[in-house]
């Protein structure tokens, strides 16, 4: 069982994941200390990280195991050694095999010749398990997804396409609104459709928001896009975030934020912001995926 995006698990089973994460977070959480012991997670990253890199290993370290951070300069993938012969390898080694890298098709390498998990932790078309931690805060904020609106405002990439496809699973209402040619990927609203309903799309950010419950924005310019920095920031003019736009919504930001770009310094310290509480459950979602998924490989 791998994790590319959200959709490799079925409905049942992102409820299972999420409700293991519930059950572990907190001091009066289920006691997993010991669930992973003598386990091993082999982290690869390509870019750089804060969160990811973090919650993961604090992660391992809570469930009783281990992680090993392998850098851009520490391992041989895709330059030096097919990406076949690092899974190949680091599957003899590790219990699971967390990557974030640039290209998706090189976690779809990893995962076709690994005989062990492969957890995307992030390419430039996919990062579901910012999704998992996203879908954990709105149950939390408002005890489960019955009646509650989402608005997306911004650019459609791979946090965005993620999301999508985990609100469509769990019957989440979600209104995403972009510039024109910064849209979601037509296939990933045709996934949504077939997991669900597909989200509303529209241009307008004031349309978008016009009865949400959560204003989510992500970074308008992603690592990798430094080049396109002045570029883009003009063609989304009218997509920042601010405290007369976001009103009286919840804010979310899968961080970190580029703060006077896609959101306002006064909305993202303001009391309706719980992108703090939302980075905090990259632990915890991420806690309750590795336990599925240990369960799950010993099943």
């Amino acid at each position: 069982m791998h994790l590319l995006d959200v959709d490799d698990l079925t409905t049942d089973e992102l409820t299972a994941v999420l409700d293991r994460a519930a059950a572990i977070k907190g001091p009066d959480g289920e006691d997993a200390s010991d669930l992973l012991d003598q386990q091993t997670l082999g982290m690869i990253f390509e870019k750089p990280s804060t969160r990811t890199r973090v919650s993961f290993e604090t992660g391992m370290t809570q469930l009783g195991g281990h992680a090993i951070f392998l850098g851009p300069d520490d391992i041989h993938l895709g330059h030096g050694e097919p990406v076949k012969d690092t899974a190949r390898a680091l599957a003899r080694y590790v219990d699971f095999i967390m990557a974030r890298v640039y290209d998706h098709e090189d976690v779809e390498g990893l995962a076709e010749y690994s005989d062990v998990p492969v957890i995307n932790a992030l390419t430039d078309d996919a990062h579901p398990c910012q999704t998992l931690a996203d879908l954990l805060t709105v149950r939390e904020q408002f005890g489960g997804f019955d009646d509650v609106s989402v608005a997306w405002v911004g650019d459609g990439n791979n946090v965005c396409q993620s999301f999508v496809l985990g609100a469509a699973m769990v019957d989440l209402d979600l209104t995403v609104a972009t510039p024109e040619g910064y849209e979601v990927d037509d296939d990933v609203l045709d996934r949504a459709g077939e997991l669900g309903t597909a989200p509303e799309t529209t241009h307008d950010p004031e349309a978008a928001v016009d009865g949400a419950d959560v204003v989510y924005t992500d970074v308008f310019v992603s690592m990798g896009q430094e080049d396109k920095r002045e570029a883009k920031l003009a063609e989304f003019d009218g997509f920042q975030v601010t405290t007369d736009l976001l009103g009286d919504r919840k804010l979310m930001h899968c961080l970190p934020a580029h703060r006077g770009e896609e959101v306002t310094d006064d909305a993202i310290e303001s009391e309706n912001a719980v992108v703090w509480d939302q980075a905090e459950n990259r632990l915890h979602a991420q806690k309750g995926l590795l336990a599925w998924l240990a369960r799950n490989r010993t099943e």
